[in-house]
């Protein structure tokens, strides 16, 4: 069974630190939250946006393990990855 993805989008000053911490943060969200694995953070520097990309039973048990590590977010959305490589129907 597929595990949906969510990116939770959040805003961070692009320093060392407030990356470190986003990044720690998210990775104890994990650590508490059941059936949760961080993925990966995405950085836009120039927008200092933070992109944390789970894995999650729901964008509801992503929230509140987020809130009980006072990981700051804007929204949680789902995310459904996709190839570079075009599908044949799109050939």
């Amino acid at each position: 069974m597929r595990v949906p993805s969510y990116l939770v989008e959040a805003y961070a000053a692009s320093t060392e630190l407030a990356l470190t911490d986003a990044r720690a943060r998210a990775r104890r969200a994990a650590e508490l939250g059941s059936g949760i694995r961080y993925v990966r953070p995405t950085f836009v520097p120039g927008d200092e946006i933070v992109l944390h990309l789970f894995e999650a039973p729901s964008a509801a048990a992503l929230d509140e393990a987020g809130r009980r590590v006072a990981l700051p977010f804007e929204r949680i959305v789902e995310a459904v990855e996709g190839s570079a490589e075009p599908r044949k129907e799109e050939r």
